[in-house]
């Protein structure tokens, strides 16, 4: 009996999964389980002579500060000299189902004319979303990675951005935002990429696992589920769902060309019909030299400098090579590196062969 179970077991194991099969949770979101952005305008003091000076919205936001503990500074007759405060935004990303009372990090930038944020603290900030509510509350020392430091000459060093910095947990959440998922009459998956053939794929896979009819494809996207209302019921049957295994659909043809770093990335379905092609490199090196003429003796004359040119002509001569009906990815490689082409020749080749119709491929400039 034990050795059928172990017989069983070890085929259970050899039991191989789709090679490019990925969770859904991998190819996509739910829709409304989204993060939402904030931000907030804030003073931050304690920096050692580098802030703002007296930018005038700097000061107003200290006579704002200053008025929350009952100091009044005299309008109009007091100017204080704010060198060690300086006016910032603070942004942070409040993630879904954030409850009050949750911990977010946040970044710092100086919004004046700062030099460093080294050494500083922020005081109490709210930030508020895109609807003007305010979602949570910030303060804390911050952590700059950057350095600046100027000399009396006018001279300086800076190591990265001292202007900016981040407080780990420097946030508190006050209010949590209503996903509105539990109550919505359907639950809609959301593809990151819109693609016919994965959507369709994923519903199949649903409606395998929760029973046929429940998903159905809306367009290139979405998928739309019918589920019970109410967040744990959902909930649970998100959860199986984001497990799922599904066979993505093979990406379309696509060449990526940086043209600021000479990189060139060719994907797997990239295919080239029969084609014919020819590479080659002319070099002109044109040379000046100076030469220094004397006279001959007794003649009078007088010692010249006159230009020598050279020119040279180089030119590379590289064999027509053919690719094959279908040629592969490995097969453009190998063409590529026989004549030696550099990424420009590369990026060369590729548009002939686009413009050609040789090559049935998107040809993506970066």
């Amino acid at each position: 009996m034990r050795l059928v179970i172990l017989l069983i077991a070890m085929l259970a194991g050899l039991v191989a999964l789709p090679a490019s099969a990925e969770r859904i949770k991998d190819l996509g979101t739910f829709q409304g389980l989204r993060t939402n952005q904030l931000t907030g305008y804030g003073i931050v003091v304690g920096l050692a002579g580098t802030g703002d000076d007296n930018l005038d919205y700097t000061t107003q936001g200290m006579r704002s500060v200053a008025s929350r503990f009952g100091l009044t500074l005299p309008a109009g007759q007091t100017q204080p000299s704010l060198k060690n405060a300086a006016a910032v935004m603070i942004t942070a990303e409040l993630p879904a189902f954030a409850k009050p009372g949750q911990k977010l990090d946040i970044t710092v930038a100086a919004l004046g004319k700062a030099k460093s944020l080294r050494g500083g603290t922020l005081l109490m900030t709210p930030m508020q979303g895109a609807d003007g509510q305010i979602y949570a509350m910030a303060q804390g020392n911050l952590a700059v990675g950057g350095l600046g430091v100027t000399a009396a000459d006018g001279s300086n060093v800076t190591v990265n951005v001292p202007s900016a910095g981040r407080i780990p947990g420097g946030a508190t959440v006050e209010k949590a935002v209503d996903a509105g998922f539990a109550t919505t009459p359907e639950i809609k998956f959301n593809l990151a990429e819109a693609d016919l053939t994965t959507v369709e794929r994923v519903a199949d896979a649903i409606n395998a696992r929760i029973g046929t009819g429940r998903a159905r494809a809306i367009d290139a996207v979405t998928v739309a589920i019918n589920a019970p209302q109410g967040a744990e019921v959902r909930t649970a049957l998100m959860g199986q769902i984001e497990d799922l295994l599904v066979e993505p659909a093979d990406a379309p043809a696509r060449v990526i060309v940086n043209a600021r770093t000479g990189t060139v990335v060719i994907n797997g379905a990239v295919r080239i019909a029969p084609a014919a092609v020819s590479h080659g490199k002319l070099t002109v090196k044109v040379n000046e030299t100076l030469k220094v003429s004397q006279p001959g003796p007794f003649s009078n004359g007088q010692t010249a400098i006159v230009p020598k040119s050279s020119i040279s002509i180089d030119e590379e001569k590289h064999p027509m090579f053919r690719f094959a009906p279908g040629a592969s990815l490995a097969d453009i490689v190998k063409a590529v590196n026989a004549i030696g082409a550099s990424p420009a020749d590369l990026v060369a080749i590729l548009e002939a062969l686009k413009e050609a119709g040789a090559m049935k491929a998107d040809l993506v400039v970066l």
